[in-house]
């Protein structure tokens, strides 16, 4: 294991498919104004709302509701939310939703009580809060993000095209309780359940593939990935299999809580640019990862031959027999694209509705990181994307 750190998750988890009963316990703990933050609506229709609201009722609780928040949040989403927050004077924060949701409950947390602009303070400057924070409960419908257990954050600024994420320093911002019942997922479209699966999946290799120590965080990393490729194949399947589901709602906790990056440099390149596409196309988040993770890895191959093969190896079974490295490397990537193809992911940008002449602007809000194998630099990042069309 490299380096030094610290570990400290202070989010109390609730699973299974009576959790949300457990919600009356954690409502005693705040004040009396809570702010319910919600997506779409799809939560009135499949009971969760209903469930949720009667709970706070019981708990005499004074609500007042943020809804609409978009699958990624926007700038003016935040200050409509900001405002909401504090003419309520919020004590708690309840996101019920998918990491969306969760991801714009923390935005909101950090700036009800800060007076700066929080786009430029928290997103442009990455400044860490300096007021109050208001708590944040989740109560999950979709896995994916790992949002339910993190300090993360991602706000997209629709007027310059940027889609920003910000890991917040202080476990404070973590959600203090989160909700986790496997059934809340069935409802999920096919389409936003496999793009959540990838999004599990790549969290974890944004995390592996990087230093070369015989590290404990890796051979954890393997065994989540390992569970994510079976899981899914069920749930693809059987989308109501409750087994799979409850597999992958744990799995994506677990792919971001922070406990698979000690000892390590990560990478995050990936997320870097599919979130630049994002920025620009306000595409799927999972889809956008999904579409350039390919080019990228083989991208970085030829400088993490041994990592690769032993991600053939130790994810995909590969049979390193007999071949050489760089071939075993090569054919644990193309395992990776026929699991992709097989859950049915977006492989290429133009799915998305990306052009060639979009390829420079994506570029230049695309941040480079200096935590993988290598680091690209903007010809490099034209090249991969241009790959990925």
């Amino acid at each position: 294991m490299l380096g030094n750190f610290s570990y400290c998750n202070p989010t109390k988890l609730y699973f299974g498919k009576k959790s949300l009963n457990y919600l009356n316990d954690e409502l005693s703990k705040y004040g009396k104004n809570v702010v319910l933050i919600y997506g779409g609506g799809s939560i009135k229709k499949n009971g969760i709302y209903d469930a949720v609201t009667a709970l706070l009722k019981e708990n005499n609780k004074n609500v007042a509701e943020i809804s609409g928040v978009m699958p990624n949040p926007t700038v003016a989403k935040l200050h409509e939310g900001i405002q909401i927050a504090r003419a309520h004077k919020a004590d708690l924060l309840l996101a019920v939703g998918g990491g969306s949701v969760c991801d714009y409950a923390k935005a909101v947390s950090v700036s009800v009580h800060c007076e700066e602009e929080p786009w430029e303070k928290y997103f442009v400057r990455f400044e860490e809060p300096s007021c109050e924070i208001i708590p944040v409960g989740c109560v999950l419908t979709m896995v994916g993000t790992g949002s339910e257990m993190n300090a993360g954050s991602v706000i997209t600024n629709t007027e310059t095209h940027q889609k920003i994420a910000h890991v917040f320093a202080d476990e404070k911002i973590m959600p203090r309780f989160t909700i986790l019942n496997p059934e809340y997922t069935f409802t999920l479209p096919k389409y936003q359940m496999v793009s959540g699966i990838y999004d599990i999946f790549n969290h974890i290799c944004e995390q592996y593939f990087s230093d070369e120590d015989d590290n404990t965080s890796d051979y954890i990393s393997e065994g989540l990935m390992r569970s994510v490729i079976h899981s899914s194949r069920i749930a693809v399947q059987n989308p109501l299999d409750y087994e799979a589901r409850s597999n992958l709602m744990w799995t994506a906790t677990w792919a971001l809580n922070t406990l698979i990056d000690k000892g390590k440099h990560t990478d995050w390149m990936v997320h870097m640019l599919g979130q630049a596409v994002g920025g620009y196309t306000d595409a799927t988040h999972g889809m956008t990862l999904s579409a350039v993770s390919l080019p990228y890895y083989r991208h970085i191959l030829p400088y993490a031959i041994p990592k690769f093969k032993r991600f053939a190896v130790n994810v995909w079974n590969i049979n390193a027999e007999g071949k050489a490295a760089e071939q075993v490397a090569q054919e644990g990537l193309s395992a990776m694209e026929d699991w992709m193809r097989e859950i049915g992911v977006v492989l290429h940008l133009t799915e998305l509705g990306v052009t060639e002449d979009m390829l420079e602007g994506i570029a230049d809000v695309t941040l480079i990181l200096k935590g993988g194998y290598h680091v690209p630099n903007r010809a490099e990042i034209i090249e991969i994307l241009r790959e990925s069309l």
